[in-house]
């Protein structure tokens, strides 16, 4: 087993970033709206200059995480006066989203932020924009950086078309069935995973959908960060030897059209299965063709109930 990894540390983490910035922001006159702020993902200074500039400026501050967000607004020295952070996410209920609509309604200037990275992408948001939209009011993005994005352009994989799909369910029957939902869609597929679960994720993701290659990526912009590229078993194989924390974007190649033909694979099936159970013949075979299991275990049920 072998896979490419290499460590990177680009300027300074949120976390370990002292107080105050080179960049200077500038207040700016904000039309009525709803301005959604991409924050950094890891190093603070990847900020844009529009994003401070709206920050300074917006009438109301709302934030995923207030916590996080003071923080970025001290190290680039972006003054409240007197403004208060508003919390606002997932679980903050008609309330919180009522307060925004308010302000929105009363003619001023709301900035929103996740905690890290651009809104509404696996984060907060959704909700608000739409109401938001359905009043009538403005409703605009300063954009910046993303988790999935970046790794898209670090992974080695094709970009031309991709698929975001988010977090995958918990359980691995869940897991998998939805990765089988995945398995035919003409583009990189894009994941986002814990650590606790990465190395089963991997396993299901080469059970179902072969052994494409593909790319882990984790903790993109901070101190270490790391991308292994290697087929998903060979990933999976190194989760368990080499088990990783943080934050972590899976990205696996699209389907290839098989170098085998139809009759190939079921000639290798027949033979496999005079000395093979079913599941054992579709594993040899599934292997040998780089063909995903499942797909194959099928046809050899098939075959078998026809014999």
């Amino acid at each position: 087993m072998s896979f490419f990894a290499y460590p990177f540390w680009f300027g300074a983490i949120i976390d370990d970033q002292e107080s105050g910035s080179s960049v200077n922001h500038k207040f700016v006159s904000l039309s009525p709206g709803l301005y959604f702020v991409a924050t950094p993902i890891g190093t603070a200074r990847d900020i844009t200059l529009r994003a401070l500039d709206i920050l300074a400026s917006a009438d109301v501050i709302a934030a995923e995480d207030t916590r996080s967000m003071r923080k970025l607004l001290e190290i680039h020295g972006v003054p409240l006066n007197g403004r208060a952070v508003i919390a606002y996410h997932d679980h903050s209920g008609e309330g919180a989203r009522a307060r925004l609509m308010a302000d929105l309604a009363a003619g001023k200037s709301v900035a929103y932020a996740s905690e890290a990275g651009m809104p509404m992408i696996a984060d907060p948001g959704y909700d608000l924009s739409r109401a938001a939209a359905q009043a009538g009011h403005l409703v605009t993005a300063a954009p910046g950086a993303s988790a999935a994005l970046c790794a898209l352009t670090l992974a080695g994989l094709p970009t031309d078309a991709f698929f975001f799909a988010g977090f995958l369910p918990n359980a691995s029957g869940a897991r998998r069935k939805r990765l089988e939902e995945l398995a035919n869609v003409p583009g990189t597929l894009v994941f986002y995973e814990s650590p606790k679960r990465v190395a089963a994720s991997l396993a299901d993701m080469a059970a179902v959908l072969g052994n494409r290659d593909g790319a882990m990526c984790r903790e993109l912009t901070k101190k270490f960060e790391e991308v292994r590229r290697a087929p998903l078993s060979d990933l999976a194989e190194g989760m368990i030897e080499s088990p990783v924390k943080g934050e972590i974007v899976i990205l696996i190649d699209r389907q290839r059209a098989s170098a085998s033909s139809a009759a190939d694979l079921e000639a290798d099936l027949r033979a496999a299965l005079k000395d093979n159970s079913v599941k054992d013949a579709a594993a040899i075979v599934a292997e040998a063709h780089g063909e995903p299991r499942r797909k194959i275990y099928q046809q050899a049920l098939q075959i078998a109930r026809e014999d």
